[in-house]
């Protein structure tokens, strides 16, 4: 048995009291985010009184309504990513419900967890300039470590609800995460500045050259993803993919996903890596994992449109372009001129239908397993292992429901 397999089997084994202590610590750190979040967020939205001396003229109030207020609703809403309920008594209490961050899954593979420091509480406490804690593993100053952790792992949070600002925009989708999206509430002239800005803000926000540059170049692929996500709307994009073998849709497919949802998965744990400085070899792991499961996910919304149990309200929605799998999958040459309506009764009527839904998501579960497989082979710990499971597996489970779904339906 190897290191990765014992470290997954650790992982998989690990006792009640094992997985509720590094459910504690998870909670800690994801506690400790929402404090920096808060506070993040309080100084973007400073009265602008502060530089005026006058907190009553027209331009305060004429910068609060045009961008601290857009500001505040984009940062606040929804991550629509499954989080651990509040809970008395935890780390975090009753107050908001709080989502792990691969951010702070990598500062503790790499730095350690609180009783490795001797803070068997796991509380560290102290701002993102000024940390104390034990930690140490011989790897650099650890405060100084964890105040550019806890400034990344903000700067990828907000980065995420930019991307997700102009997004909406771009696919024109009205409802982000059950909520009306940003440009629904506040148009979209100040939506789409309200995400520029905000992009602007967490690169100062990070500070640190090495986790701006990763950031830099999160921001950079996800754009490109979102150009090419955008082509497939064009007449002429719609007519190359119709026309070409299936294993140049699929390639297409995969790298605009790598681009657009990989880019997603890969950016907290890019920036964490660099923040840390961590040995290239592992980053490569790491990415090469993270993009898997960025295409894991992306199959996963991409078949969620097919199944009522998991896509809701948005059954059977989407079908302006063609970046969805099912539709590359199942279209063929004589198909040109094929959209909206037209489009969905034919891919609905496809006598390929069901076994393609099936085999991609057989697919989808396949490349989360092999994206864990190949971080548990940089594990430190069956407790990071377990960390990072619980942090993955808020959305991963679905990945395995839906694949189990799609089964039952079919007979397999």
């Amino acid at each position: 048995m190897d290191a990765t397999e014992r470290v997954a089997d650790a992982a998989a084994g690990a006792t009640a009291g094992t997985r509720e202590a590094v459910a504690a610590v998870v909670r800690s750190d994801a506690a400790l985010l929402e404090d920096d979040l808060a506070e993040f967020l309080g100084s973007l939205t400073a009265p602008a009184a502060v530089a005026s001396g006058d907190s009553h003229s027209l331009y305060e109030a004429a910068l609060r309504r045009s961008l601290y207020e857009p500001v505040a609703d984009a940062v606040g809403s929804k991550v629509g990513q499954e989080a651990l309920p509040p809970s008395a008594g935890a780390p975090g209490g009753d107050r908001v419900p709080l989502r792990p961050s691969m951010v702070y899954w990598a500062y503790r593979n790499y730095r350690g967890f609180p009783d490795e420091t001797g803070d068997e509480t796991g509380n560290e406490t102290g701002n993102a300039t000024g940390i104390e804690t034990g930690i140490d593993t011989g790897a650099g100053d650890s405060a100084a470590d964890l105040a550019v952790v806890r400034r990344a792992a903000v700067a990828v949070r907000v980065m995420l609800k930019a991307f997700v600002a102009i997004d909406d925009i771009q696919d024109g989708s009205a409802i982000r995460y059950g909520e009306p999206a940003l440009h629904v509430t506040h148009g979209v002239p100040l939506a789409l500045n309200t995400g520029s800005w905000l992009i602007a803000a967490v690169l100062r926000h990070a500070a640190d050259p090495e986790v701006v540059d990763s950031l830099l170049r999160a921001v950079e692929s996800g754009f490109t993803g979102q150009a090419v996500d955008l082509s497939t709307r064009t007449e002429q994009t719609r007519a190359e993919l119709i026309a070409a073998p299936v294993e140049e849709r699929a390639a297409y497919w995969e790298s605009l996903a790598a681009l657009k949802t990989g880019t997603l998965f890969r950016m907290p744990l890019d920036a964490a890596l660099a923040g840390l400085r961590v040995v290239d070899e592992e980053q490569y792991t790491l990415d090469a994992a993270m993009r898997q499961l960025g295409l894991a996910s992306q199959l996963f919304n991409d078949l969620t449109d097919f199944v009522p149990e998991f896509g809701g309200g948005r059954i059977h929605e989407d079908y302006d372009g063609l970046s969805n799998r099912v539709f590359l999958e199942l279209l063929d040459p004589h198909c040109s001129g094929l959209a909206g309506e037209r489009l969905k009764a034919y891919v609905l009527g496809h006598p390929k239908l069901e076994p393609t839904l099936l085999s991609l998501a057989a697919e989808a579960v396949r490349l989360k397993r092999e994206a864990k497989e190949s971080v548990y082979g940089v594990c430190r710990s069956d407790r990071s292992a377990a960390y990072f499971d619980l942090t993955i597996e808020r959305k991963g489970h679905l990945i395995d429901r839906l694949h189990e779904t799609l089964q039952q339906r079919n007979g397999a």
